[in-house]
């Protein structure tokens, strides 16, 4: 049922409507009861050294890794759980490269299970690491990508074998309340290209605990064929949330809705027929029941929106990519939609950046939906950066997890340096880590993004990837409230 601009305006007054911006276009923005980062004008040595974030908000300054991977505040360590071509699998290949979304599972005798994206687009051929073809958990053979689960025993010893494998440009994705991971492909690639023997683009179920329920891959089609990226489960509703990362046009934010009498479970998302449930796109409008074509559009911290649900004409893009088929005016749209996490009777969603393609330009968004409310506030935005290559300015979150410790932490992909961040209920930001392994050259240094964060169920280790080469890292310490 349409959600009525009544019904709208007294949600969005109880949501807090219309927080003013704070700072300039190209300042990173706080308001009460937001997740943003500070406007501060300190000097990148002072952002270098931690000056640049309130006092008393975080960990303190980063403390360079003579080991030169991972900057840390003091007090903190890490430990290295998986290395593309150093570290090996239980059949004694080695580890695949571009890491991506990652979850953890709690595993048996205290052990923490952890399932591993591996984002490899493309011919299998141009990977030196891919994922190993392993018997029965292969969907199509001339495919890089899949997932790998990890293994992290007591004393720290690690066991890694594969999950899934034949998949293309596994990216983000998403764990299930039954504990089980959902895989994304971010592609739209079909059979035929880059000697591709099957279609791709959909979201596939891997269990941590039963390697033989990962036996004979079978895509959730009832999930859509697009270029995924995130899932959420709404363990309430039982709604499936997904976002697209995709341009020309810009795509959408997606929700799936069982049919009726279905009951989730580990492995009955891939018994569906294809076209099982109600497959729908997002559509926003303001307080003034005005349309919103483009999520870049809202320049406030605080800014609602009210949500519709849009039927998608054919979730299977069997002639035309289902972004693209809805007429201007049908849906809102919004560039680089990344990671989710449910969290907070809701989920958190993040818009990476917006250039040309998009209204407004920005470097970063995170959105909350409220599906009791049908909802979708602003909770963070990053201006524009204008020189990412300084250490302390944020650009491009992408992975995100709620933190037991209070707010988000996100990683970030955006141009030069790279960081984990944290961002608290009450708007401020703090860094966690930043990546100093160097894969470009000392006269034009160049640092992988971070992906896959996540803590452990204990909430005594975050766990977060560096995608280039394919890092797993283990990162514990004096974690405490922030507020």
């Amino acid at each position: 049922m349409p959600l009525t601009r009544r019904d709208f305006a007294r949600r969005s007054a109880a949501t807090g409507a219309g927080v003013a911006l704070a700072g300039s276009v190209g300042a990173l923005a706080t308001a009460p009861g937001a997740l943003a980062a500070t406007d501060d004008s300190a000097t990148a040595d002072a952002h270098a050294e931690g000056k640049g974030h309130r006092p008393g908000v975080g960990y303190g300054p980063l403390v360079s890794d003579p080991a030169g991977i991972l900057a840390l505040p003091k007090g903190f360590s890490y430990k290295v759980i998986t290395y593309c071509g150093r570290t090996k699998l239980e059949s004694g290949e080695f580890t695949p490269s571009n890491h991506d979304g990652t979850s953890t599972f709690e595993g048996p005798r205290g052990t923490t299970l952890l399932v591993n994206n591996h984002e490899l687009a493309g011919a299998r051929a141009n990977w030196p690491h891919p994922v190993p073809l392993t018997e029965g958990l292969v969907y199509d053979p001339m495919a890089a990508g899949g997932c790998t689960v990890v293994e992290v025993r007591r004393g720290g010893e690690v066991a890694e074998w594969v999950g899934i494998a034949g998949t293309a440009t596994n990216c983000a994705g998403g764990n299930t309340p039954w504990g089980t991971w959902l895989t994304c492909e971010e592609t739209e690639d079909k059979a035929g290209k880059n000697g591709f023997t099957k279609d791709h683009g959909y979201v596939f179920e891997v269990d941590p605990y039963d390697r033989r329920a990962n036996r004979a891959p079978k895509p959730i089609k009832a999930l859509g064929r697009y270029a995924h990226e995130a899932v959420v489960v709404d363990p309430k509703r039982g709604h499936l949330y997904l976002t697209e990362d995709a341009s020309g046009p810009n795509g959408l934010l997606y929700r799936w809705t069982p049919p009726r009498g279905f009951e989730h479970g580990r492995g009955k998302l891939r018994t569906l027929a294809d076209d099982a449930g109600t497959y729908e796109a997002f559509k926003c409008f303001d307080s003034g029941g005005r349309f919103v074509d483009d999520l870049s559009r809202a320049t406030k911290i605080g800014t609602v929106y009210g949500v519709d649900w849009i039927e998608v004409p054919d979730r299977g893009a069997r002639t035309v990519s289902v972004r693209k088929q809805f007429a201007e005016g049908e849906i809102t749209r919004a560039r680089k939609l990344e990671g989710m996490w449910w969290g907070d009777g809701g989920a958190y969603i993040v818009a990476s950046f917006a250039r040309a393609e998009s209204p407004v330009q920005h470097d970063g968004q995170v959105w909350f939906y409220d599906p009791k409310r049908r909802t979708l506030t602003l909770k963070v935005l990053l201006g524009v950066n204008p020189d990412p290559s300084v250490d302390g300015a944020l650009d491009g979150p992408d992975n995100i997890t709620v933190s037991p410790y209070g707010g988000l932490v996100i990683a970030e992909d955006g141009e030069g340096v790279q960081h984990l961040f944290g961002a608290t209920d009450g708007g401020r930001t703090y860094p966690i880590a930043r990546n100093e392994l160097n894969i470009g050259t000392a006269e034009e240094p160049e640092y992988s993004e971070f992906t896959g964060v996540t803590f452990s169920p204990d909430g005594r280790t975050l766990f977060a990837n560096i995608q280039t080469p394919g890092i797993m890292l283990a990162i514990t310490g004096p974690w405490k409230r922030q507020k």
